[in-house]
């Protein structure tokens, strides 16, 4: 048992160190799309701050998913927040899976310069939006008698860049279209392509569609907020997948090609990754994280004739 942790620890181990290497190469050539994603967040963030001090308070607009979706109150607003971080979660780490796993499908630099880009769109789309027309913000934080329903002017330029957790969570005015929408949308539709779980990829269209009535129950959003980013975000994503390049394959793997000719030590040596001869080994593709084994070493079958 000992030993078969200790060859499973050094395998992983060999795997991880070699797509750090593969990775700092990716790095190396996109940084500048990597900072440029992370700097527009920062920028969509100071957006969404600016808004608030336009922001005024006023009578909850009419809305048909309030009329359906019962109230959770504020003590209950976090469920909303609790399912929205699991996602995130789950996509960051699932975006490393490469480090650890043998099957993979994606690189994540790679996978992350293409989400930016689709998340960077989509706000763009948001500012301007949000910007066009103030509503009154339907979450309790917003609506008339909260203290924090108005944003005093800044005292000094500084004040306007700076970004505090409290000014994320208790923003108003910021609500066509929903944030959280674009980010859980845009790490669903990915999923859809680059996965291979299909249980998963449903699941997270059924985890969306839940966050979509969990928002406008929490009333953190009116219904046409979380309506606009369905149609918008998979609308963004769709024409700019094919605009952007496509991401190199990683499911061609080479497998060692068993022949009559070889000794049975030269056969058990390519197996175990000890052939030396490029001819020895043959491309075969990965169909959802597996091996298609279709037609594999074809000398074998010569050898059932």
């Amino acid at each position: 048992m000992t030993l078969y942790i200790r060859r499973e620890s050094s395998k992983l181990w060999k795997r991880f160190c070699s797509e750090i290497t593969t990775e700092i190469g990716l790095l190396a050539e996109n940084w500048k799309y990597l900072v440029a994603g992370i700097i527009c967040q920062y920028i969509h963030g100071l957006a969404a701050k600016g808004v608030h001090y336009i922001h005024r308070p006023g009578p909850t607009l009419q809305d048909l998913g309030f009329f359906l979706l019962p109230e959770l109150g504020q003590e209950r607003s976090y469920i909303s927040e609790t399912v929205f971080t699991s996602v995130f979660l789950s996509f960051f780490l699932w975006t490393f899976h490469p480090f650890i796993l043998k099957s993979k499908k994606i690189y994540t630099v790679l996978i992350w310069c293409r989400v930016l880009a689709f998340l960077v769109a989509c706000q763009f789309l948001r500012v301007i939006t949000f910007y066009s027309t103030q509503l009154p913000g339907p979450n309790y934080h917003c609506r008339e008698g909260s203290k924090v329903a108005r944003m005093p002017w800044p005292k000094n330029p500084l004040e306007v860049l700076e970004i505090n957790p409290h000014g994320v969570m208790y923003g108003c005015g910021d609500l066509i279209f929903s944030s959280h929408m674009i980010f859980t949308l845009v790490f669903v539709l990915t999923y859809q392509k680059y996965g291979t779980k299909r249980f998963i990829k449903l699941f997270g269209w059924l985890t969306a569609f839940v966050q979509s009535l969990l928002i406008i129950a929490s009333r953190k959003h009116y219904t046409v907020d979380v309506v606009v980013a369905w149609y918008t975000v998979n609308l963004v994503v769709f024409c700019l997948d094919k605009k952007l390049p496509e991401l190199p394959d990683r499911t061609t793997v080479l497998l060692p090609v068993i022949s009559k000719d070889r000794t049975k030590e030269e056969n058990h040596k390519l197996l175990n990754g000890n052939g030396v001869d490029p001819a020895d080994w043959r491309p075969r593709a990965q169909v959802n994280g597996k091996i298609d084994t279709n037609g594999v070493h074809s000398d074998n079958s010569i050898n059932g004739a």
